[in-house]
């Protein structure tokens, strides 16, 4: 029997990365091109991570890329382990890559939204040369950011680097959570990674807050009048 190609099974799971490249090779063509993302913005405790990955279609055209990557998509669309079977290929085919974390600690000082800007901006910002082309996943410039970019409305489900930017930020995020779990244990976050489910609210409400905690994302009712799962990135 003869086992079918990555390619095949990520074009019949619904996911086919090959739109993906070839919207960025719209924006860039035979050059260099970066996108950023980030991951654990709505989650009520950990840090905020964000990534940037950069391709060069000097090298590889989008089908090439596609071939490499098969069943890159929006990591949000992705299973964990599908997400930790991309990130090593991503790594592999971008040209660099940054990831830039920013604690809990940090979120409550500047506020989530500059909190975010400001990764976003750092993330690009460090790679070094900067690319010709960046794409930022939002709707909004990132201000006083000495790279030109461009943000790309819902750019993680249309964007191959920002895409492969989400992915690279979500499995950073969750593995600094796994390690983090240890101590607290009563918490669960190797299970939800610090987001709003029933099972960490509920600790909440046992426990209170721990060192992890956005004390900026308090909740006046741990449990109460909350989903059984909140997905906010």
């Amino acid at each position: 029997m003869v086992s079918e190609s990555p390619l095949k099974r990520a074009k019949k799971s619904g996911y086919s990365s090959i739109g993906l490249f070839k919207f960025d090779r719209e924006f860039c063509g035979d050059r260099e091109i970066a996108g950023a993302d980030e991951a654990g913005r709505g989650c009520l405790a950990g840090p905020l991570v964000v990534a940037a990955v950069v391709f060069d279609y000097s090298v590889r055209e989008p089908r090439k890329f596609a071939r490499l990557m098969a069943g890159l998509a929006d990591s949000k669309k992705l299973s964990a382990p599908a997400r930790e079977r991309l990130y090593p290929l991503i790594t592999r085919s971008a040209s660099r890559f940054s990831i830039i974390i920013s604690g809990n600690r940090t979120i409550d000082e500047m506020g989530l939204h500059n909190t975010n800007l400001d990764s976003l901006c750092r993330s690009i910002e460090v790679l070094d040369p900067w690319p010709e082309v960046v794409l930022v996943d939002g709707r909004q410039q990132l201000p006083d950011c000495a790279v030109p970019h461009r943000p790309v409305t819902g750019g993680d489900d249309r964007s191959a680097c920002i895409a492969a930017a989400s992915v690279i930020a979500k499995v950073a995020r969750d593995r600094v959570m796994r390690r983090l779990a240890g101590f607290y244990p009563e918490y669960g976050f190797d299970r939800h990674v610090g987001y709003a489910t029933r099972e960490h609210r509920e600790a909440i409400s046992r426990h209170g807050y721990c060192g992890l905690h956005r004390l900026s994302f308090s909740l006046k009712s741990p449990v109460a009048g909350y989903p059984d799962q909140v997905e906010l990135e």
